[in-house]
């Protein structure tokens, strides 16, 4: 298995792991928390990998994409500064409990100590559907920090 980040020609296949990701959350809690266009997801993905405001940290098996982690810089004065925030993480079910997921999880830390980051944060999906997911990145040195993930539609 092979991990680095990818360049934008890769747009398209992190784009449909994307659609996976949101489809299975859909799925496994019925309700629709998404909609992710595949078309646009593309479009956005090269535009934001081009001008390096996210990058894409990639699982390889040979030539095929089986995982990625997206991340992007934000900042605040409670992180004391910038930080990582994992924006959407996904293996695919096939490659899930070989230690995929953990290994990219390393290749993202490490990508955010060159980054010069003093944390990475992420949201995990809806529980209780997804306790493992949560025990994942338990697992893996991530820790609850409280509170619920909340969006305000702007139309």
């Amino acid at each position: 298995m092979k991990y680095q980040t990818i360049d934008s020609s890769k747009s398209e296949q992190i784009a449909m792991l994307a659609v996976c990701l949101t489809k299975e959350i859909t799925e496994r809690t019925g309700t629709t928390h998404f909609n992710v266009d595949g078309p646009l997801a593309i479009d956005l993905c090269k535009n934001y990998v081009s001008k390096g405001i996210y990058e894409v940290m990639a699982a390889f098996d040979g030539e095929q994409i089986v995982g990625f982690a997206s991340i992007c810089q934000s900042y605040s004065l409670y992180a004391e500064g910038q930080f990582g925030i994992i924006q959407e993480f996904y293996v695919l079910p096939e490659y899930r409990s070989k230690h995929v997921g953990q290994e990219l999880l390393q290749a993202v830390v490490k990508l955010a100590k060159q980054q010069g980051w003093k944390r990475l944060e992420l949201c995990t999906p809806p529980l209780p559907q997804f306790k493992g997911t949560v025990e994942f990145y338990k697992s893996n040195g991530f820790e609850i920090t409280g509170g619920y993930k909340m969006k305000h539609v702007i139309a």
